[in-house]
Protein backbone atom coordinates (compact mmCIF):
# COMPACT_ATOMS: atom_id res chain seq x y z
CA UNK A 1 0.00 0.00 0.00
CA UNK A 2 1.38 3.56 -1.13
CA UNK A 3 2.05 6.22 1.35
CA UNK A 4 1.27 9.23 1.06
CA UNK A 5 3.38 12.01 2.00
CA UNK A 6 2.07 15.26 2.91
CA UNK A 7 3.45 17.85 0.38
CA UNK A 8 5.28 20.42 3.09
CA UNK A 9 7.24 17.12 4.64
CA UNK A 10 8.20 16.21 1.03
CA UNK A 11 9.73 19.97 0.12
CA UNK A 12 11.43 19.74 3.91
CA UNK A 13 13.16 16.36 3.09
CA UNK A 14 14.42 17.84 -0.26
CA UNK A 15 15.64 21.26 1.10
CA UNK A 16 17.41 19.60 3.98
CA UNK A 17 19.65 17.31 1.38
CA UNK A 18 20.39 20.47 -1.18
CA UNK A 19 22.55 22.53 1.46
CA UNK A 20 24.68 19.08 1.83
CA UNK A 21 24.96 18.72 -2.07
CA UNK A 22 26.01 22.03 -1.99
CA UNK A 23 28.49 21.98 0.77
CA UNK A 24 29.77 18.88 -0.88
CA UNK A 25 30.30 20.56 -4.26
CA UNK A 26 31.90 23.46 -2.84
CA UNK A 27 34.34 21.23 -0.65
CA UNK A 28 35.48 18.62 -3.21
CA UNK A 29 37.40 21.02 -5.42
CA UNK A 30 39.33 21.80 -2.49
CA UNK A 31 40.65 18.35 -1.72
CA UNK A 32 41.74 17.23 -5.17
CA UNK A 33 44.40 19.50 -5.93
CA UNK A 34 48.07 19.14 -5.08
CA UNK A 35 51.67 19.10 -6.44
CA UNK A 36 53.38 16.48 -5.95
CA UNK A 37 57.55 17.22 -5.42
CA UNK A 38 60.28 14.56 -6.13
CA UNK A 39 63.96 15.23 -6.25
CA UNK A 40 66.28 12.30 -7.33
CA UNK A 41 69.63 12.26 -7.30
CA UNK A 42 72.35 10.53 -8.81
CA UNK A 43 76.02 10.15 -9.00
CA UNK A 44 78.61 8.24 -11.52
CA UNK A 45 79.64 5.79 -10.19
CA UNK A 46 76.56 4.37 -8.63
CA UNK A 47 75.58 3.78 -4.69
CA UNK A 48 77.20 6.70 -3.24
CA UNK A 49 75.53 7.40 0.58
CA UNK A 50 73.46 10.31 -0.22
CA UNK A 51 72.69 12.57 2.67
CA UNK A 52 70.37 16.23 2.24
CA UNK A 53 70.84 18.47 4.78
CA UNK A 54 73.14 16.19 6.56
CA UNK A 55 70.58 13.94 6.95
CA UNK A 56 71.00 10.32 5.02
CA UNK A 57 68.39 9.88 2.71
CA UNK A 58 69.84 6.44 0.49
CA UNK A 59 71.76 5.65 -1.95
CA UNK A 60 72.27 7.13 -5.39
CA UNK A 61 70.05 6.86 -7.61
CA UNK A 62 67.60 7.91 -4.84
CA UNK A 63 64.36 9.39 -4.99
CA UNK A 64 62.84 11.65 -2.28
CA UNK A 65 59.93 13.94 -1.41
CA UNK A 66 59.91 17.64 -0.79
CA UNK A 67 57.82 20.40 0.86
CA UNK A 68 59.76 23.60 -0.42
CA UNK A 69 61.84 25.41 -2.93
CA UNK A 70 65.43 26.68 -1.85
CA UNK A 71 68.82 25.72 -2.24
CA UNK A 72 69.67 22.49 -0.35
CA UNK A 73 72.59 20.47 0.88
CA UNK A 74 73.35 17.94 -0.72
CA UNK A 75 76.48 15.37 0.07
CA UNK A 76 77.65 11.97 -1.76
CA UNK A 77 79.94 9.42 -0.01
CA UNK A 78 81.74 6.78 -1.54
CA UNK A 79 84.57 4.32 -0.18
CA UNK A 80 87.51 5.27 -2.52
CA UNK A 81 86.09 8.74 -3.83
CA UNK A 82 86.17 12.22 -2.59
CA UNK A 83 83.64 13.30 -0.53
CA UNK A 84 81.19 15.97 -2.90
CA UNK A 85 79.37 18.39 -0.77
CA UNK A 86 77.76 21.01 -2.92
CA UNK A 87 74.61 23.63 -2.40
CA UNK A 88 72.30 23.06 -5.11
CA UNK A 89 69.14 25.54 -5.83
CA UNK A 90 65.87 23.85 -6.32
CA UNK A 91 64.16 25.85 -8.55
CA UNK A 92 60.47 27.19 -8.43
CA UNK A 93 58.34 26.60 -11.36
CA UNK A 94 55.75 29.17 -12.56
CA UNK A 95 53.00 27.54 -11.23
CA UNK A 96 54.16 27.64 -7.62
CA UNK A 97 55.06 31.31 -7.45
CA UNK A 98 52.18 33.43 -5.87
CA UNK A 99 49.47 33.72 -6.46
CA UNK A 100 49.44 31.08 -8.31
CA UNK A 101 50.82 29.01 -5.86
CA UNK A 102 47.33 28.77 -4.01
CA UNK A 103 45.59 27.75 -7.08
CA UNK A 104 48.22 25.03 -8.30
CA UNK A 105 48.28 23.34 -4.57
CA UNK A 106 44.50 23.63 -3.34
CA UNK A 107 42.13 24.45 -6.32
CA UNK A 108 43.04 22.07 -9.09
CA UNK A 109 41.20 19.06 -10.06
CA UNK A 110 44.18 17.08 -10.97
CA UNK A 111 47.71 16.40 -9.13
CA UNK A 112 50.42 17.75 -10.42
CA UNK A 113 54.04 15.95 -10.18
CA UNK A 114 57.15 18.45 -10.29
CA UNK A 115 60.38 16.45 -10.53
CA UNK A 116 63.95 17.61 -10.41
CA UNK A 117 66.90 15.32 -10.89
CA UNK A 118 70.46 16.09 -10.29
CA UNK A 119 73.63 13.91 -10.99
CA UNK A 120 76.81 14.21 -10.05
CA UNK A 121 80.40 12.95 -11.24
CA UNK A 122 82.98 11.28 -8.14
CA UNK A 123 86.09 11.22 -8.07
CA UNK A 124 88.70 8.93 -7.26
CA UNK A 125 90.88 9.85 -4.03
CA UNK A 126 94.32 10.63 -4.72
CA UNK A 127 95.65 8.11 -2.72
CA UNK A 128 99.11 9.93 -2.77
CA UNK A 129 97.48 12.63 -1.58
CA UNK A 130 96.23 11.05 1.19
CA UNK A 131 99.35 9.62 2.60
CA UNK A 132 100.75 12.92 2.34
CA UNK A 133 98.53 14.53 4.45
CA UNK A 134 98.48 11.79 7.34
CA UNK A 135 102.41 12.20 7.40
CA UNK A 136 101.64 16.13 8.18
CA UNK A 137 99.17 15.09 11.01
CA UNK A 138 101.67 12.31 12.59
CA UNK A 139 104.37 15.10 12.53
CA UNK A 140 102.08 17.69 13.87
CA UNK A 141 101.37 15.26 16.77
CA UNK A 142 104.55 14.07 17.45
CA UNK A 143 105.52 18.10 17.87
CA UNK A 144 102.51 18.64 20.22
CA UNK A 145 103.59 15.73 22.42
CA UNK A 146 107.35 16.67 22.65
CA UNK A 147 106.08 20.83 23.06
CA UNK A 148 103.89 19.25 26.19
CA UNK A 149 106.57 16.87 27.50
CA UNK A 150 109.13 20.23 27.14
CA UNK A 151 106.92 22.78 29.28
CA UNK A 152 106.08 20.02 32.00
Amino acid sequence: MPQNIPPAVAASERGSRLPCWLLLFLVLPLTCGCVHRRMTIRSDPPGAQVLLEGEPIGFAPTSTNFDYYATREITLVKDGYETLTTLQKVRTPWYQRFPLDFISDNLLPFRVTNRHEFTYKLHKKDEEKDRRTQDILDRANTLRQDAQLGTE
